[in-house]
């Protein structure tokens, strides 16, 4: 990367190191965000962000320490990053249509009551 032009190379060094530090520190405030999002899907989404997130540092090193192995393991934490955001989000609809089930009964259940 870089050899034909002489401080090139440090040039991509610097910048991709500088990708790097702001990709970490948009991951801590995603990290954050999981933590106090006061929604379930606030907090979905900001796992989904972080796994991306985790991806794009994980393919800057790639470029960066020119190791090719690396990309395979982008693809892998790709497929495990998705299949997570998809059974996390299967079980927040999973307890939603329970939770919204039980209001239903108790206002059916009250409706009822009130009739008699």
């Amino acid at each position: 990367m870089g050899e034909g032009i002489p401080g090139l190379s440090q040039a991509y060094q610097i910048l991709l190191t500088a990708a790097l530090i702001f990709l970490a520190v948009m991951l801590v405030l995603c990290l954050i965000r999981a933590i106090i999002g006061p929604r379930v899907a606030d907090r979905i989404v900001a796992v989904n962000m972080m796994g991306t997130m985790i991806m794009v540092m994980i393919g800057i090193l790639t470029v960066m320490l020119q190791e090719g192995y690396l990309a395979d393991i982008c693809l892998i934490y790709a497929m495990i990053s998705f299949l997570a955001v998809i059974v996390l989000t299967k079980v927040y609809m999973g307890v939603y249509l329970e939770k919204k089930d039980a209001e239903a009964g108790k206002k059916k259940e009250a409706g009822k009551d009130g009739s008699d």
